[in-house]
């Protein structure tokens, strides 16, 4: 038998869970904690001056609000009653980073290829990594990506960098290049 006060604990904390909450709230706890123990490192604490204009003073607040309810969203999920689903909701959050893996691969390709080589070059994977295997579609976004760099570089005159691959063509068709593309 739990005793009253254990009852009451848990009665106040209890909430309806979601597939990963516990996971998602023992991961925003140690994420705040270990900001907030990187404090000492990344602000100072000045010499005759008010407490709240102090440099780290509202950064610590901030950052010992976000733990102190990191720690109540993990009691609370700890306590409420497990639901089925959670490793596949986490796998999910997992997977959705691939995307970002994509766009740094993008961002480092683009001063060795160019904007536009990388613009196509990752529209077209970006296609046939969405399961467009069809060439004619993964050509008309390859068309499309490439009139966007042209639109924005040659109408809109947007300063787009040209990559280490321009080096190797003739001078004049690399001022071209440069220019329009």
């Amino acid at each position: 038998m739990r005793s009253d006060s254990t009852t009451l604990f848990v009665r106040l904390f209890h909430r309806e869970r979601r597939p990963g909450d516990l996971v998602f709230a023992v991961a925003f706890m140690i994420v705040a904690a270990s900001l907030l123990a990187m404090m000492p490192w990344q602000t100072i604490w000045a010499k005759r001056t008010d407490l709240y204009t102090q440099p780290r003073f509202w950064p610590a607040v901030s950052l010992g609000g976000m733990l102190f309810f990191a720690i109540l969203h993990s009691v609370s999920s700890f306590v409420s009653p497990r639901i089925a689903g959670r490793w596949s909701e986490v796998w999910l959050w997992i997977r959705s980073l691939e995307y970002a893996g994509w766009f740094l691969v993008y961002v480092s390709l683009v001063p060795l290829l160019g904007y536009l080589l990388s613009t196509v070059f990752a529209a077209a994977a970006l296609m046939l990594r969405a399961g467009y295997r069809d060439l004619r579609t993964i050509g008309t976004v390859a068309l499309v990506a490439f009139g966007i760099v042209v639109l924005f570089k040659s109408v809109l005159q947007v300063n787009l960098p040209g990559g280490a691959l321009y080096e190797f063509l003739p001078s004049t068709l690399r001022s071209f290049m440069l220019t329009y593309f």
